[in-house]
């Protein structure tokens, strides 16, 4: 068994408020075996001297999408899936060498990626997939242009490759299940409107009470979550008060409405890097018209979400949900959020958050003994100078996944 030990370095353990000088991290196998403020007694291990730099548990994008090739998605919906595939490959192996060892996919990964990587076909970082994201007929995983005509069965047309549409209680349950019997780790319902979609004003409601509690009843008989779409405080209040755990985006939130959040448990997951990138890039890389005009309403607000999360006490994870060459932005989400929020919250949010999220609490997010060592190596002390995660992982200079390294210019 594979024995390294890591010392001379800074470590950020996922948790803290400041990074911890003289700690060494013992790895075996697949495993943190130990983290101690003495030195560790490793006989025959690889000992890497970090001189300095700061290692820390590997990232976690909490809503990423895979095969989001291009910034119209209506575009995607038209792609040869095994063309998809080939641009998830790329954006799975970017986010590993980023510094991202998870990410749960929002809408679109399957069973497939996922086997991929855990045979090493791709060289990703561990999936959480959500299957197709479950969305009402005109609804945000409608991507149908304005002109088209009714469909005689949209939700068995079996086309399309984000999202599958179902109406009423019946036909959600039977969607839901069949995304739970081909292995999605949670379920991802539409729940108000959204930017990328044709026909929806931010501000619609998407299912009903009883769809959407039969959805949260079907994914807590399989032990997970429901993940929802959600922009309006009343689209946010509805779904936590009908089960949702995991709020995805919730710009428009408020005050009441946060502070209900954080009295049902429930997770929100900002996704600010998107907006910017959409902002500045978006009309050059296809990005429909008719969102860019919708792309405002959220943009904006974005920052004060994290204040009003902030102050109710909101368990906030991180994610991106970037979109086709966008992508390469990814870690631009921490020097977002760091314009109103302190470091190591944010470099909290992206480990031992997003690890309870995934129900992976203690297991990943940490350095600590017993958890998967999924473990980077940053230039620098990212709660000094938040650039160190910046740009496209250039100061990311060490990438080790279930103690395996992906990435080392140690």
């Amino acid at each position: 068994m594979t024995r390294i030990l890591f010392r001379g370095g800074l470590v950020y353990d996922g948790t803290g408020t400041q990074v911890r000088d003289g700690i060494e991290v013992l790895v075996e196998g697949a495993r943190i075996r130990e983290v101690s403020e003495r030195p560790i007694k490793a006989d025959g291990a690889q000992v890497i001297d970090l001189a300095g730099r700061c290692l820390m548990p590997g990232l976690i994008d909490a809503h990423f999408h895979a095969i989001a090739a291009a910034a119209d998605i209506a575009a995607v919906e038209a792609m040869p899936k095994s063309l998809l595939y080939q641009h998830a490959r790329r954006h799975l192996e970017g986010a590993l060498q980023r510094g991202f060892t998870t990410v749960r996919d929002a809408g679109g990964a399957d069973y497939g990626l996922a086997r991929a990587i855990d045979t090493g076909l791709i060289r990703g970082p561990r999936l959480f997939y959500s299957g197709k994201a479950l969305s009402q007929t005109g609804g945000h995983g409608d991507f149908r242009p304005l002109e088209a005509g009714s469909l005689p069965c949209l939700c068995c047309q079996g086309s399309l490759a984000l999202t599958r549409v179902a109406d009423g209680v019946s036909e959600v349950r039977r969607a839901a299940r069949d995304e739970l019997r081909r292995g999605a780790t949670q379920i991802k319902i539409m729940a108000s409107g959204g930017v990328a979609s044709p026909s929806d004003p931010i501000w619609n409601l998407q299912y009903s009470e009883e769809e959407i509690r039969a959805i949260v009843w079907e994914a807590q008989s399989w032990r997970t979550y429901v993940m929802a779409h959600a922009y309006t405080a009343e689209a946010i209040a509805r779904s936590v008060t009908y089960g949702v755990r995991s709020i995805e985006h919730g710009n428009l939130i408020d005050a009441p409405t946060a502070r209900l959040c954080a009295e049902k448990g429930a997770f929100v997951v900002p996704t600010l890097a998107t907006y910017e990138a959409l902002a500045t890039h978006g009309r050059a890389l296809g990005f429909p018209e008719i969102s860019l005009a919708k792309l405002e309403e959220v943009r904006e607000a974005g920052l004060r979400a994290l204040e009003i999360l902030k102050a109710a006490g909101v368990a906030m994870g991180l994610g991106t949900d970037l979109l086709g060459d966008m992508h390469r932005f990814q870690l631009s989400e921490f020097e977002i959020r760091a314009r109103v929020l302190p470091v190591h919250e944010v470099l909290h949010a992206a480990t031992a958050v997003n690890a309870r999220i995934l129900n992976r609490d203690g297991e990943l997010g940490t350095v600590a003994p017993g958890a998967l060592a999924d473990l980077i190596v940053l230039d620098g002390d990212p709660l000094k100078d938040v650039s160190v995660l910046g740009g496209e992982g250039e100061r990311v200079v060490a990438v080790m996944k279930g103690g395996t390294f992906y990435k080392n210019r140690l």
